[in-house]
């Protein structure tokens, strides 16, 4: 079984000084040193991966792109501004990834055809948004979380890689998040905070037994390996910040160093791949014949 390797690109200071601190910055130079080091970690095992970048973060760091692109790894959007989709309208939503689609495309020379949703905001209630994706040219979302969960879930969602017919009677490929199953519940797996707050047995198992009947994904953010000290100015406003905020960074940071021997046991375990390849052979077909019009 070919698993897919995917990063989502974004940048945690910028992130929570917008939606928590509630002040406006650009991305940080974390963003480029971190998924530079995971860059260097899938070429010591030689493995190309998906990265899909927030468009903030590519106009911010335009050779970051370029090297990854030249780099053979696949380039996905993942908006531009990580809005969660179902706060947005569909025209929101259309010029969120039409801004981070062209400029990814226009740094890289490719097309770009993936698509991941900032917090996997997919639900049942955002169905509209993969008509949006097709209009601009995308053949695959991986977006949707199969299982319930706080900020985010679909559950009862299908958990293979699929190709979706949609109300309007067009088609596109969904690539879900992986889970496993335990005692009646579902349960996330393979990815950001449950690889880095759960010890690698865990992630392991969930490998196993999800690799038995379909290719697992498994994601990470950059700001996951980050173990430098945090800015001074981030220092100084999270010091002036709400309690809630000061225990959010206490649970985002939990663990990090942890994260690159676990990566680097799964790398050395497991076969991985980019997503679009994954999904072409979980298809048995090439992703660019997958129907995308109605």
């Amino acid at each position: 079984m070919i698993n897919a390797f995917t990063i989502d690109v974004e940048d945690y200071y910028c992130l929570v000084r917008r939606h928590r601190l509630g002040c406006e910055t650009p991305p940080s130079e974390a963003v480029d040193r971190c998924t530079r080091q995971l860059m260097d970690l899938l070429d010591r095992f030689r493995t190309k991966g998906t990265f899909f970048f927030l468009g903030e973060v590519a106009r911010a760091y335009p050779q970051l792109v370029r090297d990854v692109a030249a780099g053979g790894h696949e380039l996905g959007v993942h908006g531009f501004r990580h809005v969660p989709v179902y706060t947005l309208s569909p025209e929101q939503f259309r010029r969120e990834i039409v801004d981070a689609k062209r400029c990814l495309e226009d740094l890289s020379g490719a097309p770009v055809v993936g698509h991941r949703a900032p917090a996997f905001s997919f639900r049942a209630d955002t169905l509209w948004a993969f008509d949006v994706l097709l209009d601009e040219g995308f053949l695959y979302d991986s977006s949707v979380h199969p299982a319930a969960g706080v900020r985010y879930g679909w559950p009862g969602f299908l958990e293979d890689i699929h190709e979706m017919t949609l109300p309007s009677g067009r088609k596109i490929v969904e690539a879900p998040m992986s889970v496993v199953h335990f005692l009646g519940r579902t349960l996330p797996a393979c990815g950001g905070g449950w690889l880095r707050h759960f010890p690698y047995g865990y992630t392991r198992w969930a490998m196993r037994r999800i690799s038995k009947r379909r290719p697992v994904i498994v994601y990470v953010h950059p700001h996951e390996i980050d173990t430098e000290p945090a800015p001074e100015y981030f220092r100084r406003e999270l010091a002036q910040a709400a309690r809630a905020h000061k225990r959010h960074h206490r649970i985002q940071t939990r663990n990090r160093r942890t994260v690159m021997g676990k990566l680097e046991k799964l790398l050395g375990s497991y076969p991985f791949a980019p997503l679009r390849d994954v999904i072409g052979r979980a298809l048995g077909r090439p992703l660019s014949t997958s129907v995308a019009e109605g």
